[in-house]
């Protein structure tokens, strides 16, 4: 299995950016994906997730601002950034999984199956 991420780069603060991932092989239908992201000095955070036949699931710090979908045929998703702040500032990795979890674990981190490589993200002032 395969996690391809792409669409990172340098904006200013203020603008968007949109992150595509797609798991590739012989993987079955994910049923759970998000994005996560890690700045330099700090813990691995979840950033979004989406589940089959749950309500996606956003950072605080994002709400409002970003918007994950899916392609489930395609097991792709992506994560719309809108309203670019420096503190986004961060490598942004894909993660997969292929069964449901229970709504009080989805998007701990330890749960996702598959990981793809981090993209770039980097917002000047």
């Amino acid at each position: 299995v395969q996690l391809q991420a792409s669409g990172g780069g340098l904006v200013q603060a203020g603008g968007s950016l949109r992150l595509s991932c797609v798991a590739s092989g012989s993987i079955g239908t994910m049923n759970v994906m998000g994005w996560y992201r890690q700045a330099p000095g700090s813990e691995r955070e979840l950033v979004a997730g989406i589940m089959s036949a749950a309500v996606p699931k956003y950072a605080d710090s994002v709400k409002g601002r970003f918007i994950i979908s899916r392609d489930r045929a395609n097991n792709a998703v992506y994560l719309q950034m809108n309203g670019l702040k420096p503190e986004d500032t961060a490598v942004y990795t894909c993660a997969a999984r292929r069964n449901r979890i229970v709504t009080s674990e989805f998007g701990r981190a330890r749960h996702m199956d598959y990981w793809g490589k981090g993209t770039q993200v980097t917002v000047s002032s």
